[in-house]
C-alpha cells in the first residue's frame, strides 16, 4: 500500500471538535505508539480562518482581519480526509508529539505555529489552505 499522508500534506479533520476544519499533517505514526496502538497522525490546523481584506480597509484593520488561530493534536487516520494540496511550510522543529504533555508546551507550539501560518498566509501562498471550508 502506498503511503500518501506524509509531512505538508493538506488534509480535513472529519470528527471531533475541529470536524471541517483543514489542517496539516506534521508528523505520521503508521505502527501508532504504546498509548496509541493505531495509525495515527500529529497535525497542526486553523481554528479560526482569516476573514476577507478589501483595498479600503486600514492596515490596523488588514492586520486584525489577517490574523490566524491554530490547534495541534494528535488524530487517527480514520479521522482525516486527505487532499490533493501540500504546505510547504516547516513546523517540525515548532511542534513535536512531546509538546502535547504539558499545558505551556501546547501554548508556545501553538503561538510559533500562528506567525508561520499567518506568515505563509501574508505572503499570497497557499490561498486554498486559508479559505473556509463550504458544506
Amino acid at each position: 500500500m502506498v503511503k500518501f499522508l506524509k509531512p505538508n500534506k493538506a488534509v480535513i479533520i472529519l470528527q471531533g471538535r475541529y470536524a471541517g476544519r483543514k489542517a496539516v499533517i506534521v508528523k505520521h505514526f503508521d505502527d501508532g505508539t504504546r498509548d496509541r496502538p493505531y495509525g495515527h497522525c500529529l497535525v497542526a490546523g486553523i481554528k479560526k480562518y482569516p476573514s476577507k481584506v478589501i483595498k479600503k480597509d486600514s492596515t490596523k484593520k488588514t492586520a486584525k482581519k489577517s490574523r490566524v488561530k491554530c490547534f495541534i493534536k494528535l488524530v487517527n487516520y480514520q479521522h482525516l480526509m486527505p487532499t490533493r494540496y501540500t504546505l510547504d511550510v516547516d513546523l517540525k522543529d515548532v511542534v513535536t508529539a512531546d509538546s502535547l504533555t504539558t499545558k505551556d508546551k501546547k501554548v508556545t507550539a501553538c503561538k510559533d505555529t500562528k506567525a508561520r501560518f499567518e506568515e505563509r498566509f501574508k505572503t499570497g501562498k497557499n490561498r486554498w489552505f486559508f479559505t473556509k471550508l463550504r458544506f
